[in-house]
C-alpha cells in the first residue's frame, strides 16, 4: 500500500511520547523435563471479554470453507512445554504515550546463544483491555520452538485511544524491539506479528499497513517497524458486520449501537459504526491489502459466537486477490478461543492441540527463515 493512500485513509491520532527504562531482571526457566504449558494468570475479572452485546446462540449463515483449509482437532493432543530453556524478561516500557502511561511488554527466549527470529503477540480484549499476560500456554509453546516471543500492552478505548493509536504502539513495539535486537538475541531481519480477537484484528492492520509511515510516531525511527509475517487468529475486518453470521437482527443492532468498538474506530464522535462507512472502510485492513503485503496466515473456529466466521474470510479473499500467499484454516466446532476461565472447561481445547499450534509453528519456520 502507498503512503499517500495511507495519510488519505487512516484517521490521524495524537503523536506519542515515547521512552525507555533500563533493562528489567532476566529470570532463567530451566525445565529439563516436558510438562504441561504454563496457565496465564486469573484475569482480574470475571467478565466476557470481547464487544458489549447478548452473545448469540449459534452461528446461522453456513460457514464457507470452499477458499480455506478445514481441519477437526477433536481429542488431538494438548501441546506440552518444558523441552527448551527459556530466559523470560518481563515488565519493559518500550513507549510511553502519555505521562503516567507507559506501555510494557515481556519476552520470552531459548537461552541458547545465537540471533532468533521475533513474534510479537497482540493480545485480544473488545479495544477495552490488552492485558500482555494471556495466553502464556501458546507463548510459550512458540518461544520453546525456537523464537523471540514479546507480548505487548497497547492502547484501547478506555485511555481515550483510537484504533490507529493501537497500531502506532504496536509498531513503536517492534521499533524498539529491533533497536534493541543485540540485547535481547532477536534477528531483526525477521519479524512477525500474531494476535487473537480484537489482537487478531491489530495484526492484520500491521501487516497490510507497512508502509503508512504516518503511524510511525517517537523514538527509534531509524528502526523499521513492517513485519515478515502476520498470524491473525479470529480477527475482525469489516466491523460494521461483525455479528453478519448470526443473522440480521444481530448485525444491524450492533452496526447501530454505541460501543467501545465503535467509539475506538470512530473517536469521540458518539457516531455509530453504522453512521460512519468512511471511517470503517478507513479501519478495514481489506480496503489496505496490496501486493507487497507479508505472509498471512488466518484461523478462525466455526462456533465462533463473538466475531462472526466470514471476517476472516473477507480478509483472506482479498489477500489472495491482491496476490497475497495467504492460508485461512477453518477449524471445527471450535469457539473464540480460550475462554475456560469464563466455566467452559473445554473452550481452551482445540487452540492448544498440536496440531492447530504446530500449523502456527510451521508458518513461521517457513516464513521466518
Amino acid at each position: 500500500m502507498s503512503t499517500i493512500r495511507c495519510a488519505a485513509a487512516l484517521v490521524c491520532a495524537s503523536a506519542l511520547v515515547l521512552g525507555g527504562c533500563a533493562p528489567a531482571a532476566t529470570t532463567p526457566q530451566d525445565t529439563a523435563a516436558s510438562t504441561a504449558c504454563p496457565a496465564s494468570p486469573q484475569p482480574p475479572n470475571r467478565a466476557r471479554p470481547g464487544p458489549a452485546m447478548p452473545q448469540p446462540d449459534k452461528v446461522t449463515v453456513p460457514v464457507d470453507t470452499s477458499t480455506s483449509k478445514v481441519i477437526s482437532p477433536g481429542t488431538e493432543p494438548q501441546i506440552h512445554c518444558g523441552r527448551t530453556p527459556l530466559q523470560t524478561t518481563n515488565d519493559l516500557v518500550y513507549a510511553t504515550p502519555a505521562p503516567e502511561q507507559p506501555l510494557r511488554l515481556d519476552i520470552q527466549r531459548p537461552a541458547a546463544a545465537g540471533l532468533k527470529p521475533l513474534v510479537v503477540y497482540l493480545p485480544g480484549g473488545g479495544f477495552v483491555s490488552a492485558d500482555r499476560k494471556q495466553t502464556l500456554n501458546l507463548r510459550t509453546f512458540v518461544a520453546e520452538a525456537g523464537y523471540v516471543v514479546a507480548s505487548i500492552d497497547y492502547r484501547v478505548q478506555p485511555s481515550g485511544a483510537v484504533y490507529t493509536d493501537g497500531l502506532a504502539d504496536i509498531r513503536a513495539a517492534i521499533r524498539y524491539l529491533r533497536a534493541n535486537a543485540t540485547t535481547y538475541g532477536i534477528d531483526p531481519a525477521r519479524v512477525a506479528v500474531w494476535g487473537e480477537s480484537a489482537g487478531g484484528y491489530m495484526a492484520a492492520m500491521t501487516g497490510v499497513t507497512g508502509d503508512c509511515t504516518d503511524l510511525d510516531r517517537g523514538e527509534h525511527l531509524d528502526q523499521s517497524s513492517r513485519v515478515q509475517a502476520v498470524i491473525n487468529k479470529f480477527g475482525a475486518s469489516d466491523l460494521s458486520k461483525l455479528m453478519s453470521d448470526y443473522g440480521p437482527a444481530a448485525e444491524a443492532g450492533f452496526a447501530s449501537a454505541i460501543s467501545p468498538i465503535s467509539t475506538y474506530i470512530t473517536g469521540p464522535t458518539g457516531k455509530s459504526l453504522a453512521a460512519s462507512p468512511a471511517e470503517v472502510t478507513a479501519a478495514n485492513p481489506v480496503t489496505h491489502a496490496g501486493a507487497g503485503d507479508p505472509p498471512t496466515l488466518i484461523l478462525h473456529g466455526d462456533n465462533d459466537l463473538v466475531i462472526s466466521p466470514s471476517q476472516t474470510l473477507l480478509l483472506h479473499n482479498a489477500l489472495v486477490a491482491a496476490g497475497v500467499n495467504s492460508t485461512r484454516y477453518v477449524i471445527r466446532d471450535a469457539g473464540h478461543g480460550d475462554l475456560a476461565f469464563l466455566g467452559d472447561p473445554n473452550a481452551r481445547s482445540p487452540w492448544s492441540t498440536e496440531q492447530v499450534a504446530g500449523i502456527m509453528v510451521d508458518f513461521l519456520g517457513a516464513n521466518l527463515s
